[in-house]
């Protein structure tokens, strides 16, 4: 046996310790009401964006707005996963996933967009995306090991953020 692991009647005994705290035990190392706090921005985040991203999917016009207006929805869906997601995991930690539309706009690190055209959608809804990559990057660093399954589901969205970018890139491309 390892030197670093616990003995098996430490870990025992320590499991029927605050058992009403659930999956929160002393090995949680960050800080847990600082990391709802965060999630809640991101949950506003990916809730703006969903907004974004449906206006958009309904009011994309011109020539080309078949696939771009495609390309809107299937991010619209992918942003609600990630907010179902972000809620699950507050709700985890035993905190409340803030679904209020009241202040949602100032609490996303994006912003809302409402745009008419389709090359001013496509790029603003790029940058949001930029927006959440490196907020997504910098929350992933801060928690490093101190909460690693709220790091390995961000960093889970932060891969389908930069495929939105990818995405949003080639259409920008296409489209200018």
């Amino acid at each position: 046996m390892a030197d670093f692991l616990t003995d098996i009647q430490t870990l025992r005994r320590r499991a029927r310790e605050h058992i009403e705290k659930g999956p929160i035990t002393d090995s949680y190392g960050a800080d847990r009401d600082r990391v709802i706090a965060v999630l809640n921005e991101a949950l506003a985040t990916e809730l703006v964006c969903i907004l974004r991203y449906k206006r958009h999917y309904y009011t994309a016009s011109g020539l080309n707005a078949g696939p771009v207006a495609a390309e809107f929805l299937q991010h619209a869906t992918e942003e609600q996963d990630h907010a179902d997601r972000i809620a699950l995991r507050i709700t985890q930690l035993q905190g409340e996933p803030n679904f209020d539309p009241e202040g949602l706009a100032s609490r996303s690190h994006s912003e809302y967009d409402a745009s008419t055209g389709l090359l001013e959608m496509v790029r603003e809804d790029l940058i949001a995306e930029r927006i959440a990559i490196a907020s997504y990057s910098e929350i992933i660093r801060w928690l490093g090991n101190d909460d690693p399954v709220t790091r390995r589901l961000l960093e889970d969205i932060l891969a389908v953020e930069e495929e939105h970018a990818d995405d949003l890139l080639n259409l920008l491309q296409e489209l200018g």
